[in-house]
């Protein structure tokens, strides 16, 4: 009966998946390149605008966020003054500073 039919045997053993030390390097890759893509980055950004907004003075040049251009009238703990034209003046907080402007730039924009 043998010559009918063909004998069945057993497929060979499925290979074991990644190592568990590949997987642990796989993690700690994508963890290193969120670290230098991402958080990075980001806390170098939140930190210069730190020392934007304490150092803000009477007198500088500014953009706001919104995309005001003034000059600092005046500083307070959370606040400033900005003169944005000849007798308006806005206050702000000061976390609406997106950047520092050269002096004469007001000037030479007008």
């Amino acid at each position: 009966m043998n010559f009918f039919i063909s004998a069945a045997y057993a497929q060979d053993a499925a290979p074991a998946g990644p190592s568990p030390v590949f997987n642990l390097i796989f993690i700690g890759g994508m963890f290193l390149l969120f670290y230098f893509i991402l958080w990075r980055p980001q806390s170098k950004r939140a930190k210069e605008h730190r020392e934007l907004v304490s150092s803000l003075a009477k007198g500088d040049e500014v953009l706001t966020s919104g995309g005001l251009l003034g000059k600092v009238t005046k500083v307070t703990d959370d606040y400033v003054t900005l003169q944005v034209a000849e007798g308006v003046e806005l206050c702000m907080q000061k976390a609406s500073i997106a950047a520092a402007l050269p002096k004469g730039t007001l000037k030479s924009i007008q």
